[in-house]
């Protein structure tokens, strides 16, 4: 299975989510955000960083790079899409997905090792969660605070598309502790933590095992090739 992940100017979680890729046991293709080419790959993500600076908002120039024509196109068809961080901000910003990203509510950058709840296993990036499971996944942000109009909150909730939600403390002010949401199809997924920092053992999150031991991050992406496998 061949994995797309875009980079923008400003991004700098790219070569770690290949390198998640390549640990799930798929081979990932380095994508530029100013081609209009795929280059036949089955899944894409939207790494995190600062793209273009998150000059106007974050992720609102990127969302409006060339390469976005065809992940838009793609993910309409679907294709699975993961934003992280910054690539959930820019599918917010393309209308991907519904809502938006503001700055935290208590006016800094945050970094923790976040705990989070597993509310959808379904989609095509959680599938080898359990539904309810809970996870530890880094998580590094200044704007991932997630709002919606009530009406939108409520079918969010009320349709399965709510993701991830922040156990033990709301880290930045999203509205329903919600750390990430899901597209009505399930096909495309973004969240503010970041699983491609815990997909190795030496470099993850502290657990009751040992320090550093966390590979939560890793289902995320072997979930995606199963499923794939699963559809092919």
């Amino acid at each position: 299975m061949r994995i797309g992940v875009v980079t923008f100017p400003g991004s700098l979680d790219d070569r770690d989510a290949q390198r998640a890729i390549r640990l799930a046991g798929a081979e990932a293709v380095a994508l530029w955000h100013g081609d209009h080419d795929l280059h036949g790959v089955d899944a894409l993500v939207l790494p995190g960083g600062f793209s273009y600076g998150d000059y106007l908002r974050c992720g609102a120039i990127a969302s409006l790079s060339p390469i976005m024509t065809e992940v838009i196109d793609a993910a309409n068809k679907g294709m699975p899409v993961l934003g992280i961080c910054n690539g959930f901000q820019m599918l917010a910003e393309a209308h991907l997905l519904e809502g938006g990203l503001i700055r935290n509510d208590h006016g800094s950058f945050i970094c923790r090792d976040q705990k989070l709840r597993v509310e959808n296993n379904t989609t095509a990036w959680t599938g080898d969660f359990e539904a309810g499971a809970e996870i530890t996944i880094p998580l590094k942000n200044g704007e991932g605070g997630f709002i919606a109009s009530a009406d939108t909150l409520a079918r969010l909730e009320g349709e399965g598309q709510v993701v991830f939600r922040y156990l033990d403390v709301n880290p930045n002010g999203s509205l329903n502790d919600i750390a990430g949401v899901s597209n009505a199809r399930g096909n495309v997924v973004g969240l503010m933590p970041h699983p491609e920092h815990a997909v190795e053992p030496g470099f993850g999150p502290d657990t009751d095992v040992a320090m550093r031991s966390g590979v939560d991050g890793l289902a995320f992406f072997t979930s995606v090739i199963t499923q794939t496998l699963v559809n092919a």
